[in-house]
């Protein structure tokens, strides 16, 4: 079997939550456990963090395993969706796995999955394991799919885990109240392993302090340690970074970090990969040095290869694509929108099917000029339906068959002055990218 194969049999045979939706969510871990044992339980055979929440978790996952790189660990990091390459969800030091890994992987595993049936991703997180163990990482950064409690990536045993933003998403398979959707991200806190919280919630924070006491696990909330001071966008060599100053608030400290990761909702992920760094020092798992953790944040996409955080595509006009999702993902997205001044705003834009369309629609500017669309998955919403659905809370545009397409449109249209961003779905982000 060739890696061609081998993808192929991945993205054909097996149910997949980012294609299939619900068909594909599989609600225990047993498969996953079997897949282990199976595999002879590589996640038992490295260190590894536990990385869970709505939004954020991604770039805090590649933050941290940034920082990890520039300290000179051998560092995995497992993480999804992919956008461009599958290899990418698995990457040691930011080099993707082999496509020759990939292909022996499913070749010599493959009567055994026949014969479990497990979902397309309960088998990358057990190809993950495997391919961490065989390379002997000395650390993985490990990021959750959708959840926490009930995710395949639960069965390991971290030393530290971190929960980044609650917000509104998934709610069919998690719960219709935030409280239900966090006890769901709170299933990976293990007993007496320290938990960092990025981001305090009123209306979440019991259900982790809860559980944290349940666990004997030491509970921190990252604005308890930091506090933002100031932040600003700076250019360094033609680059634009963040740069963002925090107060300690135990050593009285002023912290000053800058970051290639340009979007504002950024702050609080920062804050939060910092109080997890505290933690390994403090419980004596991992002294980071101070360079590390400035170089690691300030060169997250160069070291980890991550890509579609407001990230820069173009400019006069600027094209920015980012994959903001959900209703706290665009809130965070029109926030961001406000450092911006541009004559028009052109938005390329298209849903999954299983989203808050209609919450989500509401919340977009009037004013903007949309090009609907639709990624090729079959969950996708159909440009069309999007653009009836959106006119009827008064957004005005046409619609394009693929992302590609409503993107070159959109750039015939512009003039310098004006701004284009990609969204609504990770997976038109993906096809533009």
């Amino acid at each position: 079997m060739n890696y061609s194969e081998a993808v192929e049999y991945l993205f054909s045979a097996l149910p997949m939550f980012q294609r299939d939706g619900a068909s594909a969510y599989k609600k225990d871990l047993s498969n996953t456990l079997l897949l282990c044992s199976h595999l002879g339980n590589p996640h038992k055979q490295f260190k590894s963090i536990h990385i869970a929440g709505t939004n954020g978790k991604g770039s805090t996952s590649h933050m941290l395993a940034s920082i990890l790189q520039e300290h000179g660990l051998k560092t995995g990091l497992y993480t999804s969706p992919h956008l461009k390459d599958f290899r990418e969800r698995i990457r040691i030091n930011g080099e993707m796995v082999s496509e020759e890994f990939v292909a022996d992987f499913v070749y010599q595993n493959k009567d055994f999955f026949d014969s479990i049936k497990p979902s397309f991703f309960e088998i990358t997180v057990a190809m993950a394991f495997a391919y961490f163990a065989k390379e002997q990482v000395d650390i993985a950064v490990i990021e959750t799919g959708m959840g926490g409690r009930l995710d395949s990536t639960n069965v390991i045993q971290p030393e530290l885990c971190i929960i980044t933003n609650i917000g509104w998403d998934h709610m069919q398979f998690l719960g219709d109240t935030l409280p239900k959707i966090a006890a769901e991200k709170a299933g990976i806190i293990k007993h007496k392993v320290p938990v960092v919280i990025s981001e305090r919630q009123e209306e979440v924070q019991e259900v982790f302090m809860h559980k944290a006491d349940r666990e004997d696990a030491p509970c921190i909330f990252a604005d308890d340690v930091y506090e933002v001071q100031d932040y600003y966008w700076i250019k360094e060599n033609n680059k634009s970074y963040l740069q963002i100053k925090y107060l300690h608030w135990v050593t009285d400290e002023t912290i000053e970090v800058t970051t290639d990761l340009l979007g504002k909702y950024q702050i609080k992920n920062v804050a939060g990969v910092l109080t997890a760094v505290d933690e390994l020092e403090e419980h004596e798992i991992l002294t980071i040095n101070r360079k590390a953790v400035l170089n690691g944040l300030k060169n997250v996409q160069q070291n980890t290869g991550l890509q579609g955080r407001w990230q820069i595509l173009g400019q006069n006009p600027t094209i920015i694509a980012d994959t903001g999702h959900n209703k706290p993902g665009l809130l965070e997205i029109l926030e961001q929108l406000k450092q911006y001044n541009y004559n028009n705003l052109r938005w390329v834009i298209g849903f999954v099917n299983d989203k808050d369309i209609h919450g989500m629609l509401e919340m977009l500017p009037k004013e903007a000029i949309y090009y609907f669309t639709k990624a090729s998955i079959p969950r996708a919403m159909d440009e069309k339906l999007l653009a009836q659905k959106a006119a009827e809370v008064g957004l005005k545009g046409k619609t394009y068959s693929t992302p590609r397409e409503a993107l070159h449109q959109a750039k015939q249209d512009a003039s310098p002055d004006d701004f284009i961003l990609i969204g609504g779905s990770t997976f038109v982000v993906a096809e533009v990218l």
